[in-house]
């Protein structure tokens, strides 16, 4: 199976809380998507890695995911190093995707910075063809970062409309019970007193109202955004 857009994150429930709403949007256009997770997140202080996979592809059935896989990569000690770059070229080039969704560039969680380099030099890596010459090679189109809930104040390259999604995408997060039910902070989300899903709430409203919409997801794009027709441009001034 080949998909469309392919998000690769470092832990189960990751994908859920940046870009989720993406996700879900895409599906309804049309497009295939996937996701993959590095870890069974078996160093979390919540649940265990056998509860995180079932709510894992509880929240994929929401989602409307094509595919999801789970690589197994040592939790709290993602590495980019040859060995690891060369099993997510791996699966790059079995999922063929044009666009792959990657974490942020910072992060308070060390996985999560990893993942992200790791993520870019095995989607270069993976155009290679004289690198695992046994497997077609494919390089994506574009890699794109998700930015929700980051303070580094990078202002995103563009933001998702996911105003219809919103609920879809917080009933996907609310799968991972043992992770998110009682909390007030997780993963890139500090904790500010309130209640998670509240705060997930109070960030894509933030978001949307980048875009003039009532929620959003952010991302950020290394290279420039190419405008054909300047008289189309969206997003009021005032």
């Amino acid at each position: 199976m080949t998909v469309d857009l392919l998000a690769i994150a470092a832990h189960r429930d990751d994908v859920e809380l940046t870009c989720a709403g993406t996700l879900i949007k895409a599906a309804k256009q049309g497009y295939k998507t996937g996701v993959i997770d590095l870890t069974a997140g078996e160093m979390g202080t919540k649940g265990d890695a056998k509860s995180r996979a079932e709510e894992a592809e509880q929240a994929a059935e929401v989602m409307k995911l094509a595919a999801r896989e789970n690589l197994g990569l040592p939790d709290a000690a993602i590495m980019n190093d040859p060995a690891t770059r060369a099993v997510v070229a791996n699966v790059i080039r079995k999922f063929k995707p044009k666009i792959v969704i990657a974490p942020a560039r910072q992060g308070r969680h060390p996985d999560h910075r990893v993942t992200s380099e790791l993520v870019r030099d095995a989607c270069f890596l993976a155009g290679l063809a004289k690198l695992a010459p046994d497997s077609p090679k494919h390089r994506p189109k574009k890699v794109i970062h998700c930015v929700s809930f980051r303070q580094d104040f990078e202002k995103p390259t563009f933001v998702v409309d996911i105003s219809d999604e919103f609920e879809q995408k917080l009933e996907a997060i609310r799968c991972f019970a043992t992770q998110f039910g009682g909390a007030t902070q997780a993963g890139e989300v500090y904790p500010n007193g309130e209640p998670l899903y509240d705060a997930v709430r109070h960030y894509s409203a933030y978001y949307g109202a980048m875009i003039r919409t009532r929620y959003g997801e952010p991302f950020f794009t290394t290279e420039t955004m190419r405008v054909d027709d300047v008289a189309a441009l969206e997003v009021s001034t005032f």
